[in-house]
């Protein structure tokens, strides 16, 4: 007899063991690199990653693909899932329905929205329903001038019936053309976050708020009254991104003042997930491209993992029940 898929990750999990504890609640933050499925999207400068492609981006591929990120999640979460995961790099609605279907037994469902980005990568967050209702949900463009870029997804949920969060998933602008000539363009989308956060705060003080994503860039501190927890990780030879043989802190966690106290961060790090790097030394993520030589791996960034516990209760002010016209994209 044959075990499931979902079966045999979470019998790995327990092998290797990764399981926690029911008292804290699981936020995960995954840079996927490319997840794209390999059939045209119209909406999509997706021919790269075509069966005929750049990429020769197969079914077989995109199924492989699949795979490896439902494993890395099963294997954070163990039997208890995580609560919220927040993905970079998405193409569309068609993947994160395929990747929530190898994740079945988590119940996943999740918000999206599509995005003027050139490379037709989205953000996206998948949510455990039994564990979490969406309140609202909106995508915050990011105005470049005439570029364009990812939208900053904003979700506000309610948590165990009991308990408002609101959490922002981001993939800010790269550093393509050096880190100083770009930046303008990650302060460009840093004031849009900072926006939305004192839009919050303003009429809930001690609201609880989760940044996450990709921030193409080292942690630093400078949300106003929120925190960047990767600031206490920071190890030289160590991070969740390598380029050109140096290690870097870019997939960040920020929390309001509220959370401090009641969370724990961490890379998601097991050797499973890198391999020898023959030319720099030492080890790197192992990846699903090197160059356009495909590769199997999982992806060029480590998951960041969130954990907040359960002990005190998240937030005390009332919530709202979600308005039937509250159109967002989940599924």
């Amino acid at each position: 007899m044959r075990f499931p898929r979902l079966i045999l990750m979470l019998l790995f999990s327990i092998e290797c063991g990764f399981l926690f504890a029911q008292d804290s609640l699981t936020i995960i933050s995954y840079n996927v690199e490319n997840l794209f499925d390999c059939e045209h999207d119209t909406l999509k400068n997706d021919f790269s990653f075509l069966p005929d492609g750049d990429y020769h981006w197969t079914y077989y591929r995109y199924q492989t693909k699949l795979d490896r990120i439902a494993q890395v999640l099963v294997n954070i979460s163990g039997w208890e899932s995580a609560a919220l995961v927040g993905l970079c790099e998405v193409e569309n609605a068609h993947c994160l329905r395929d990747l929530c279907y190898r994740l079945k037994c988590f119940h996943y469902k999740y918000v999206h929205y599509d995005s003027p980005d050139e490379r037709g990568v989205d953000v996206a967050l998948l949510y455990d329903s039994t564990k979490v209702n969406i309140l609202s949900s909106k995508p915050l463009p990011v105005d470049l001038q005439g570029d364009k870029t990812r939208d900053i997804l904003y979700v506000e949920a309610l948590v165990e019936d009991k308990d408002t969060l609101h959490a922002m998933v981001c993939h800010l602008p790269s550093q393509l053309g050096g880190s100083a000539a770009s930046d303008w363009k990650r302060m460009a989308a840093k004031q849009v976050i900072q926006q939305q956060v004192d839009s919050i705060l303003h009429l809930q003080p001690s609201a609880h708020i989760v940044v996450m994503g990709d921030m193409n860039s080292e942690p630093q501190n400078d949300l106003r009254y929120l925190s960047n927890l990767m600031l206490d990780l920071h190890r030289v030879g160590q991070g969740t991104h390598k380029y050109q043989g140096l290690w870097s802190y870019i997939d960040q966690f920020y929390v309001s003042e509220a959370l401090l106290s009641q969370v724990q961060t961490h890379i998601f790090s097991p050797d499973w997930l890198l391999e020898e790097d023959t030319k720099y030394l030492a080890s790197r993520p192992k990846r699903t491209f090197i160059g356009y030589r495909y590769h199997a791996g999982y992806s060029d960034h480590l998951p960041i993992v969130l954990r907040i516990k359960k002990a005190v209760p998240l937030l005390t002010q009332p919530h709202k029940k979600q308005s039937k016209n509250n159109q967002n994209k989940s599924l």
